[in-house]
């Protein structure tokens, strides 16, 4: 990984994904960063394991999304 890509969106600007799920929904990855890096870490971790994708839409925009198999099986 180069030093300008990201550890959660990759080569994707932090600025330019937004967040799908949760109390930070609508805003993007560096909100989220900014204001709660543990959970940052945590989709991080996440990431890794494939449990959060990131999508983009029809308007071109990017979402981080949460897997929703994985969080079925994980309640």
């Amino acid at each position: 990984m180069s030093s300008t890509e990201s550890p959660l969106t990759g080569i994707i600007k932090e600025t330019d994904v937004i967040i799908d799920f949760g109390q930070f929904e609508g805003q993007s990855v560096s909100e989220l960063k900014a204001a709660n890096p543990e959970l940052y870490e945590q989709l991080i971790q996440e990431m890794e394991q494939n449990s959060v994708a990131i999508r983009r839409n029809k308007d071109k925009s990017f979402h981080l999304y949460v897997n929703p198999l994985l969080a079925k099986a994980n309640n």
